[in-house]
Parts: C-alpha cells; sequence; structure tokens
C-alpha cells in the first residue's frame, strides 16, 4: 500500500497538484482508515487531503481515474477459444497428444506464465502486470522513447524468456496449444504496452512539463507565437513565487532581528541569567522601493507585458512598486495593474499608450514633470526598453537627474548587446547614468535580473 501510494503522489505532483511531505501523511493516515476496497471512498479521502483548489481537484480526480484503472489484456481469440482451451486443460483431447498417456497434460508442464495465459484469468493477468510493472520501476518512465524498454522490463519480469523456450518445443510437440499461447502472448504485449501508456501518462507529464519550461524561459519573448502566450504568463507566475518563496523569510526573520546574548544576560542579571526578557539586534535595511519604466512600443510590448506581471506579482518581497508605461509620452500604469486581470490590464495599457512610435525624450520629460518626486535614496529605477528613440532628442540629461536621486538605476534591454549603439540606438549613451546595464530577452535572463534587483534589499 505505501508504495503504490508513493507512486500515486509522484503522480499527482506530475498534472501540478502540490503535494507537500506532511499532505503525503496525512493522506496515508486516511487511507488506512478506509482502505482500498471501496475505489469512492478512496478518492474522496485522497481529494479530501490532497487538494487545495477546485483546479486541483479537477485534476486530481483524472489523475486518479488514470493510476487506479487497470488495462486488461485484450482477447484476440476466435468464438469458442475458451472451449477449446478448457477441453486441451481438461480433456487433452487427440491432436494433442501422445504425452497425456505417458506423463500427464503438457499445459500442466508449463510454467506459471504459460499457464496464467491459458486460463486466460484476467484478474490474474493484470495482478501479475502490475507486480512486473513494479518491479520494472515504471514510475521512472520519463519519455515516449522508453516505451520499447520498459515493456520488455515488464515482460521479463512476468518470464518471457521461459515462455519463449516453452513455445520452441510446443511447436513441435502440439502445434495447437503453441498456436493458442502466441495468440495469448500477443493479447499480453498489448496489455503491457497499454500499461507503459498508461505509466507514460502518469509519470512523465512533470518532465515534459519541465522541458517545456525550460525551453520558453530560454525563448525570446518578443518572439513568442501566441498560442505559447498562456504558458509563457503562467511560467512568469511560477518565477514569481518562486522569488516571493525566496526572499519572503529572510525579510521576516530581518524584521524580527537575532537574539543579542550579550544584552539577554545583562538585562536578566537579577533573575540569575533566566531569560525572562530578550534583547534583539536589528540591522537597519531600506524598504524597498522600486519605480519601473516600460516601453510599450511595438517592437518591445510584448516583453514589458511579461516584465509588468512579474513585477506585480512580487508585492509580498517588495513593498512600494509603482510603474509606468510609455511609447511617445508616459502615464502611471500601477492602479491599472492592480485591479484588472492580466489579460484586461495590457489591453487597457496598450489602448492608451501601446504600439506608436519610441520617444525616449519625450516620456523622460513627461516622467520628470510629475513623478519626480516618487524616486528617493532608497528607490531603485528600473527601465525596460531597446532605447532606440527614432533619432530623436534621447534626453539623457533627465536621465542623468534620476539617477543621481535614485539608490540605483537598471536598464534592461531585451535587444542583443550586438544591436547597442547602431541605428538610432542610444544605449551607450544612457549606459553612462545607469548602474546596472544587462540584456534581458528571455524568461530566464528577466527573473535573474528582477532576483539580483531585490536581493539587494535582504
Amino acid at each position: 500500500m505505501r508504495e503504490n501510494l508513493h507512486r500515486f503522489f509522484r503522480a499527482a505532483r506530475g498534472v501540478g497538484v502540490h503535494v507537500s511531505p506532511a499532505e503525503s501523511i496525512d493522506a496515508m493516515r486516511a487511507v488506512s482508515q478506509v482502505g482500498f476496497s471501496d475505489r469512492t471512498i478512496l478518492r474522496d479521502a485522497l481529494l479530501l487531503t490532497l487538494a487545495k483548489s477546485q483546479d486541483e481537484k479537477l485534476a486530481l480526480g483524472d489523475c486518479f481515474d488514470l493510476f487506479f484503472s487497470r488495462p486488461e489484456p485484450r482477447q484476440d481469440q476466435p468464438e469458442g477459444a475458451d472451449q477449446d482451451g478448457s477441453q486441451d486443460a481438461d480433456q487433452a483431447p487427440s491432436s494433442g497428444v501422445a504425452s497425456d498417456a505417458e506423463g500427464g497434460s503438457p499445459q500442466q508442464e508449463l510454467g506459471p506464465l504459460a499457464q496464467m495465459l491459458l486460463s486466460q484469468d484476467r484478474n490474474a493477468i493484470a495482478a501479475a502486470i502490475a507486480g512486473a510493472a513494479g518491479a520494472a520501476s515504471l514510475s521512472d518512465i520519463r519519455y515516449s522513447t522508453q516505451r520499447g524498454i520498459f515493456s520488455s522490463r515488464i515482460l521479463d519480469a512476468m518470464g518471457l524468456q521461459r515462455l519463449r523456450d516453452e513455445l520452441d518445443k510446443l511447436t513441435a510437440s502440439n502445434p495447437a496449444l503453441a498456436e493458442r499461447l502466441r495468440a495469448a502472448l500477443d493479447a499480453l504485449r498489448e496489455a503491457v504496452r497499454d500499461t507503459v501508456s498508461q505509466g507514460l501518462a502518469l509519470y512523465a507529464r512533470e518532465e515534459a512539463e519541465n522541458l517545456r519550461n525550460e525551453i520558453l524561459r530560454n525563448a525570446p519573448l518578443a518572439r513568442i507565437e501566441r498560442r505559447q502566450v498562456a504558458e509563457m504568463r503562467a511560467l512568469i507566475r511560477q518565477i514569481a513565487r518562486r522569488l516571493r518563496e525566496r526572499y519572503s523569510k529572510p525579510r521576516k526573520r530581518q524584521r524580527r532581528g537575532h537574539l543579542d546574548v550579550r544584552r539577554t544576560l545583562r538585562r536578566n542579571a537579577a533573575w540569575g541569567g533566566v531569560p525572562f526578557l530578550t534583547a534583539w539586534k536589528r540591522k537597519h535595511r531600506d524598504r524597498p522601493k522600486i519605480v519601473a519604466l516600460c516601453d510599450v512600443s511595438g517592437s518591445v510590448a510584448q516583453v514589458s507585458d511579461f516584465f509588468l506581471l512579474l513585477i506585480h506579482s512580487l508585492h509580498e518581497v517588495v513593498d512600494d512598486v509603482r510603474s509606468f508605461a510609455f511609447s511617445s509620452h508616459l502615464i502611471e500604469v500601477s492602479e491599472i495593474l492592480e485591479k484588472n486581470s492580466p489579460e484586461e490590464a495590457m489591453a487597457e495599457i496598450m489602448s492608451k499608450v501601446g504600439f506608436g512610435s519610441s520617444d525616449y525624450g519625450s516620456s523622460l520629460v513627461d516622467f520628470e514633470k510629475d513623478f519626480m518626486s516618487t524616486l528617493t535614496p532608497q528607490t531603485t529605477v528600473i527601465v525596460l526598453g531597446d532605447a532606440r528613440s527614432n533619432n530623436l532628442d534621447p534626453r539623457a540629461d533627465i536621465l542623468r537627474r534620476i539617477s543621481e536621486r535614485s539608490k540605483r538605476l537598471v536598464w534592461l534591454n531585451p535587444e542583443g548587446r550586438l544591436a547597442w549603439g547602431f541605428g538610432d540606438s542610444e544605449m551607450p549613451r544612457y549606459a553612462t547614468f545607469c548602474s546596472v546595464v544587462r540584456q534581458c530577452a528571455t524568461a530566464q535572463q528577466l527573473e535573474r535580473a528582477v532576483s539580483d534587483i531585490v536581493a539587494t534589499y535582504q
């Protein structure tokens, strides 16, 4: 039971259900109470202890139905085969067999696998396949190219080699029985292939998703196809969750501080050193404050979409985030992003300032005029854009003043470094006033950049 449940937990993680060690222990305790006999009650017990949302409940229910279904060997024999089989087993008709008179039925001399196949006991065959699948570590399957390997392992664990030897002998001594056994073996192979396909569906999802995510993480954001946008949004949310988990706990510890042993002992001298009163060391940390300026002109609009989604998913880590978007002029979009879904927010932002010709100089003028007061010595300013200003005045002097008023000025450019400074690119001029300049064309580069920024406040 324990091993079967562990395999089920692995399958559940593969369909996107987060199963912690504590939750798996709770589920095993629940199963020990309800047992395996009633599948409906077992299903309800696992869903109640493992699923934490409606989406997880649906995914886990489908996973349960697939995991606890058992493929049956396909029966390709003609009608009446069962009757013929019973005749061969019990009455040993004359096609057969002179050896009956000499030493008993030939079927009785066969190995366990051959006898099981000829008896056509579906439950016994299904149980044998399940046992052999466990022995062959079917839960380790990850890729569709491994189907043949695991099918062979399962058949070998069931005793295929001995069955082949017996078939060679029966072909000469009892052709009819050999033909029946070959047909049963073909059905067994089909059943094993079904079991392996079931295992692939259960256990390879997580690996396939990881592979797909790894490809997406390294794909240029500006070239993501329309059908991949939803997957990329989900990946960005995973990145945001990972960053929150990484940096939220350290910040909680910092707010509490570390125990000051010396001061604690001095304060409690009157009680013989018993620490009734504690003293804590606290190191001052700047409150995180981020101002993000995102170019949403046609060339970089999609990259800005994902960037804004990531920044506004980090509110548990970053206390104060204000976001601005611009093409030829600049507006604040913080409220739009906070009150709307990502799709609705980006549609509204694009309808107001998106897809225009970029004018960095005019946008910087708008920021200096209306929002310069938002900058403090604790502010990190992040600019996401390709720094292409269509040969207009780049107003690098305003960027210098922004850099002087803030803690850091970070520029993330989705273009390759080889393109910086060519054509209408003002990147070399802007880079003079930046603390950090990084290429940021993929989700992986975006994660690293934001992680480095947040880490400066830890």
